[in-house]
């Protein structure tokens, strides 16, 4: 589908399909309705945070061409609560969606369009045909360069119509708290919140109502300090006292760790430059290394640990007396999005969201939520290992209590260690706290009905109606805008739910040889740099990993051909991608002032079926201009 405005081949948008509208006024859109201009649709889903990071992206886009280019989000669900269209309303005010979104839950739009990975982003011209499709993130230069083609092409034509968006936002909402995201319980009994949607943190007394003092808002250049704050928490008291402050916080949209110091509200940056990391890995003085959005952090061992969200990994933070003197380090994941446990440097992650550590220090549990999955990073005598205790794969999830290689969740975001020594999951997207048992190895449920639960802190009760030196677990309850209080139970229940899979449809291959090839075209503008060897690389797996015979790993170049088993069954073809370019021609020398490379990736987790017959050739779209 990748077809440039200049080819004589034109393909005629599909409708756009779906249950409603959201950001309309209650007004169905056609593309009708949209002709005469450029439209954008951006094939996404709320528990992505590659589809955040677009999110982000096209924001300056969507100003800068608010007369002549219509930004559609099309919203196609990998998890069934994020078919529910309360969650998916929520999500929109969430994440500042300021554009229309089409609800498509049954993904009739995504398979016209034939998507194959989120974010996708198709780019329709002024007189309703397809003109490219990009998948992944890190597009808005070649997104922008295609637009100013296609606003002279059809101004040239005469078939480019200016005009406002067709984007009518909903009536404003008004909560102490918005969308709150992690917690941590302070030493004199105070929580400390991290108010997501406000972009602050702040401070509650033990009724967990009456604030006691806000952090954040704008600096003394204007602009926020803090941009959807995550992770947050309270140093040791020793390290607090050699540091000079007394908080870390995940600055997730900001892509940085900053540290605060409660007695004044003084801010400090100890990690991340305010640029999203593009490369798969990375270390060394942490003010000068790019991060991508840290989701939650902890004290583990010596050090803050970072889940960063952006990288499917986990990083380690040393906390130097001198700020400048920090340094970061990859500590687990190799950045492919997946289950693959051992060698904490040689694991897979996806997404990891919620951390807490054990109580002797040895072992660090970890919420994957991509992967619906509790698992655990552990020291050995060996070196750091990971191992899945609760979680199947990218694509199966469920609410399913017992025995724990049964069990299931559905995108967890938070993880707390229990008085006993076992496991509060916040299992956000089926509304409830479970329990892993580690010495049982079984999972149960501690309560349901919450709305998107999202971290959890363990109190000792007293005042709070539970009997004394009994515990309450404290609870974000993100999507209900507070925090509440739930007694653990001495015996949890049951749940026997439904087990589901990502209702994505999956792509017939032959057995056998396969051939994947990765269709990439820099931007107009920009050439691939061979100066120093290709610049392209393309790395294979699969799941089960008995399912490729030949062609795994990692190499140059932009087409391989697998050998797939037939008796391995069905699976899923994971392939990730990268490719540089640069502005100009380097080869020729033909180099534009202030000319700057560009680096371009994308994981795809591809669901296959074996089938006699079928295709032995896979195409997959960078992006295309």
């Amino acid at each position: 589908m990748s077809v440039s405005p200049r080819t004589p081949l034109r393909l005629r948008a599909p409708e756009l399909v779906g249950r409603g509208w959201l950001n309309t006024g209650g007004t169905n859109l056609t593309l009708s309705d949209l002709r005469g201009r450029i439209v954008v649709l951006d094939f996404w889903t709320f528990c992505c945070v590659n589809c955040l990071h677009v999110l982000d992206e096209l924001r300056p886009l969507e100003e800068k061409y608010a007369d002549s280019l219509v930004l559609i989000g099309v919203h196609s669900p990998k998890f069934e609560h994020e078919a529910d269209p309360d969650a998916l309303a929520a999500a929109v005010e969430r994440y500042a969606v300021h554009h229309p979104v089409l609800d498509d839950p049954e993904l009739v739009t995504w398979q016209a369009y034939t998507a194959r990975a989120w974010p996708t982003l198709v780019v329709i011209d002024p007189e309703g045909y397809i003109v490219a499709s990009m998948s992944g993130e890190g597009h808005a230069h070649g997104l922008s360069v295609l637009v100013d083609e296609l606003v002279a092409e059809h101004t040239a034509k005469g078939t480019l119509r200016r005009g406002d968006s067709p984007y009518a936002p909903p009536p404003p909402a008004e909560t102490a708290l918005r969308f709150p995201g992690k917690l941590a319980v302070l030493a004199d009994g105070s929580f400390l919140v991290s108010d997501t949607a406000h972009h602050e943190l702040v401070q509650l007394e033990p009724d967990l109502v009456t604030e006691r003092a806000r952090f954040g808002g704008a600096g003394a250049d204007g602009a926020s300090i803090l941009a959807e704050p995550q992770g947050v928490l309270a140093l040791p008291a020793a390290t607090a006292a050699r540091v000079g402050y007394d908080v870390v916080v995940a600055d997730s949209v900001h892509h940085q760790v900053k540290g605060l110091r409660l007695a004044d509200g003084t801010w400090t940056v100890l990690a991340g430059t305010g640029r999203q990391l593009r490369e798969r890995s990375g270390g060394g003085p942490a003010r000068k290394q790019d991060l991508s959005t840290p989701w939650d952090l902890a004290w583990f061992i010596d050090r803050v640990v970072i889940a960063m969200a952006g990288t499917h990994q986990l990083w380690a933070l040393h906390l130097a007396t001198d700020p400048a003197e920090n340094t970061v380090a990859v500590l687990g994941g190799t950045s492919a999005e997946g289950i693959r446990d051992g060698a904490a440097d040689e694991a897979w992650f996806a997404q990891p969201s919620g951390l807490a550590v054990s109580p002797d220090g040895s072992r660090l549990w970890v919420a994957d939520s991509e992967t619906s999955a509790l698992r655990s990073l552990d020291l050995t005598d060996e070196g750091f290992v990971v191992t899945t205790h609760v979680g199947q794969g990218l694509f199966d999830f469920g609410h399913r209590d017992g025995p724990a290689d049964q069990a299931l969740l559905q995108h967890p975001l938070g993880v707390t260690v229990l008085p006993d020594g076992s496991v509060a999951v916040s299992d956000t997207y089926n509304g409830a706290i479970r329990r892993f048992d580690p010495a049982r190895r079984e999972v149960s449920t501690l309560a349901t009905g919450l709305r998107e639960p999202s971290d959890a802190v363990v109190e000792q009760a007293d005042e709070q109606g539970a009997a004394a030196g009994s515990s309450v677990l404290v609870v974000v309850e993100s999507a209900a805008h507070q925090l509440v209080r739930i007694p653990l139970p001495d015996k949890a229940q049951r749940v026997d739910g439904l087990a589901h899979q990502t209702q994505r449809p999956p792509t017939e291959v032959a057995p056998g040889p396969l051939t994947v090839t990765v269709n990439f075209t820099p931007p107009t503008g920009q050439k691939l740099d061979h100066r120093w060897g290709d610049p392209t690389r393309l790395m294979v797996s699969a799941t089960p990993h008995g399912l490729l015979r030949e062609g795994a790993g990692s190499a140059q170049g932009l087409s391989r051909t697998l050998v797939l088993d037939p008796d391995a069954g069905d699976g899923v073809l994971h392939v990730s991608v990268q490719a540089a370019s640069c502005d100009g021609d380097p080869v020729t020398g033909e180099v534009p002032e202030h000319a700057a490379c560009h680096l371009y990736q994308q994981d795809w987790g591809i669901p296959v079926v074996l089938v006699e017959g079928a295709s032995d050739h896979l195409e997959l779209d960078l992006r295309g201009t």
